[in-house]
């Protein structure tokens, strides 16, 4: 097992046991694309088009790719302040660093164990929605039915797997599965413009009319939740080539192309049914709407590559967010909060295997949890794990839009007052607002009871105070623990570019 030994600042460092010494994360391994790859899979596309946006358009009608847009657009937003300070956080602890940085440790401790819960819960209910989607697919190909637990499992093992592996080799699979996925979308999309639609091709989903709506605040839900994923590029700090510029440019290309793509898919639907038949058909049959309209426009066979393909983004989805959960546990237990153990890394795949091998086994002991209770693995595995999950991961954006311009104020810098006061502030308003809206509709997305959707909401906040009580408990029984917590590492590759002053946002990140 690894110990600790003191570094220059009094904080924890690791040292890592006989034969594990050079094992380390491999350096400069990930470019734009790669990281791209893992945030945009991580958002799954083609599972959020065929599995909820059906709703979205039966709640909202012709306007809801205006909604799409809108979130994307708020998203961006966020990214400005975001991306600025990941130029000068260097810590790979994604969103628990820059949270401490701008409002003190205590925040920062419970922003961890709320990213925990989030990532944890995204990732573990999908195995709920990939044992339906993969019976949907054995039924629908060989009549075949099989229990949905051993289908969970398999996949735990799958996402384990490629999590063992490389980095690098994880990114070529994103890759390839995510270019399957848009694929068939795009594939639609090119029969319905070539056929004009049902009635040819209308821009009414762009109009006042369409858009201001009662139902446009159901859409906005679904289509924040959507997003979900974008902001793990920072996680892979230690990973990317030339991160200050690699993180922000793979930010903008992930939230832009989620926020295109969502709404145009969703158009070339609309303009697939017609306006007049659209709604009716995403109430009558959501779960079919992208299904038929496949058949219809461009064949059965391509119907049935969007099943594969279906199942094939939901397993990319979780190797992002299995990856995402790796890192986190890595950083938290490198600095002494979590067992040293997790701060293990493959000495030739250099992948945090033993954070891996842990979050699998959670996952094993959830599913198996959810099967002997007897459970959904729709409308419980998945409902009940992902929605903490994405309202713990909004939370976390609307911190970190708050903790941008105070982390900015108590330092000099050379960033301008437009990407570390004004946006950022912004950002924080609107993604305030979009986890209002989100926890307002709550019923729509889960379809439970108000005792349910309680609980779920208030997991979010509980997270978060267990991370202020840890926070307290390791400040008076390991100081030395809590000093270095989110600290700035002693060797980085690329040097954060603070300015005159880069030691200030350390004795910022020390009010805590």
């Amino acid at each position: 097992m690894a110990v600790e030994s003191g570094s220059p600042n009094g904080a924890p460092q690791q040292t890592a046991p006989p034969g594990e010494a050079a094992a380390t994360l491999r350096r400069g391994t990930l470019g734009v694309a790669d990281i791209a790859f893992f945030v945009i899979s991580a958002a799954a596309p083609l599972t959020v088009m065929a599995g909820t946006s059906p709703i979205a358009l039966g709640a909202g009608g012709l306007g809801a790719p205006v909604g799409y847009v809108l979130a994307g657009a708020t998203l961006a937003l966020f990214a400005v302040g975001f991306t600025t300070m990941a130029r000068h956080v260097r810590n790979g602890g994604g969103f628990y660093a820059f949270i401490t940085r701008g409002l003190g440790r205590p925040a920062g401790f419970g922003a961890a164990t709320l990213a925990l819960l989030a990532y944890n819960g995204m990732q573990i209910g999908v195995y709920g929605l990939l044992a339906t989607a993969t019976q949907d697919a054995l039924e629908a190909f060989w009549g075949i039915h099989v229990p949905w637990p051993p289908i969970a499992l398999a996949g735990v093992v799958v996402i384990w797997f490629l999590g063992y592996r490389s980095i690098d080799f994880g990114a070529k699979v994103l890759g390839v599965l995510l270019v399957a996925e848009t694929g068939i979308l795009a594939l639609l999309a090119g029969g319905v413009l070539l056929h004009g639609g049902a009635h040819g091709l209308a821009l009414d989903s762009f109009t006042p009319q369409h858009v201001l709506v009662p139902g446009t605040g159901a859409v906005l839900a679904f289509a924040f939740a959507a997003f979900t994923g974008f902001e793990s590029t920072a996680i892979y700090r230690h990973e990317a080539r030339e991160p200050r510029r690699t993180i922000p440019r793979a930010t903008y290309i992930a939230v832009a192309f989620l926020g295109l793509f969502y709404a145009f898919t969703i158009w070339i639907v609309i303009q697939a049914y017609g306006a007049d038949r659209i709604v009716q058909a995403a109430l009558a049959d959501p779960a079919g709407l992208f299904f038929t309209a496949t058949t219809r426009y461009v064949g059965s066979w391509a119907a049935d590559l969007m099943h594969l393909f279906i199942i094939t983004s939901i397993l990319a989805s979780q190797l992002a967010f299995h990856n995402a959960i790796n890192r986190y546990g890595l950083a938290m237990a490198r600095e002494g909060v979590l067992p040293p153990v997790l701060g293990r890394v493959h000495p030739r795949h250099r992948s945090p295997y033993a954070a891996g091998a842990v979050q699998s086994v959670l996952a094993v002991v959830v599913v198996l949890g959810f099967a002997l209770a007897g459970a959904d693995p729709y409308t419980q595995l998945l409902l009940w794990m992902n929605t903490p999950g994405m309202l713990g991961l909004l939370a976390l954006q609307a911190l970190t839009a708050i903790a941008v311009p105070l982390y900015f104020r108590r330092f000099r810098h050379q960033e301008g007052a437009l990407r570390t006061q004004v946006t950022p502030i912004a950002a924080t308003v609107l993604m305030l607002g979009a986890l209002w809206l989100v926890i307002a509709k709550i019923d729509i997305m889960t379809g439970a009871g108000s005792a349910t959707n309680a609980a779920l909401v208030l997991a979010v906040p509980a997270a978060f105070a267990v991370g202020l009580l840890l926070a307290r408990r390791v400040r008076r029984t390991r100081p030395a623990v809590y000093a270095g917590f989110a600290a700035e590492p002693d060797a980085d590759p690329e040097p954060a570019s603070a300015g005159p002053s880069a030691a200030a946002p350390e004795e910022a990140a020390a009010r805590g």
